[in-house]
């Protein structure tokens, strides 16, 4: 079949199957040069979308994090006004300690008073 491809040609110039040849090769050259940015560009496409991908992956995590660190944070609020309880309630039994430990150093005081007045 190439023969009739080539039967068109028959009768021409040599300077016209020249251009002819020329033109043929450009053809040749072109197709190869568009398979090659076809070839690109399915590569560029393919990064894209792997890079796109990644970065959906970040965000997931990086919105999960900042679910964990929301969550984290609350519980140190937590933890603190727990703390801050705790303290306050060992100051008020520190202070009721103090305040019995004095009475009973004035019982004991008064038992020994008491005591020396008996032995008189």
């Amino acid at each position: 079949m190439s023969w009739a491809v080539e039967e068109w040609k028959e009768g021409l110039s040599p300077r016209v199957l020249q251009k002819i040849h020329e033109l043929e090769s450009q053809v040749d050259k072109l197709k190869k040069e568009r398979q090659q940015r076809q070839f690109q560009l399915e590569s560029l496409e393919a990064a894209l979308h792997k890079q796109k991908q990644k970065v959906e992956n970040e965000k997931n995590e990086a919105a999960t994090l900042k679910r964990e660190n929301q969550s984290l944070m609350e519980l140190c609020d937590s933890l603190e006004k727990a703390k801050q309880k705790i303290s306050h309630d060992l100051q008020v039994k520190e202070s009721q300690v103090n305040i019995q430990s004095g009475q009973l150093n004035s019982c004991k005081r008064d038992i020994e008073k008491l005591e020396q007045e008996l032995k008189r």
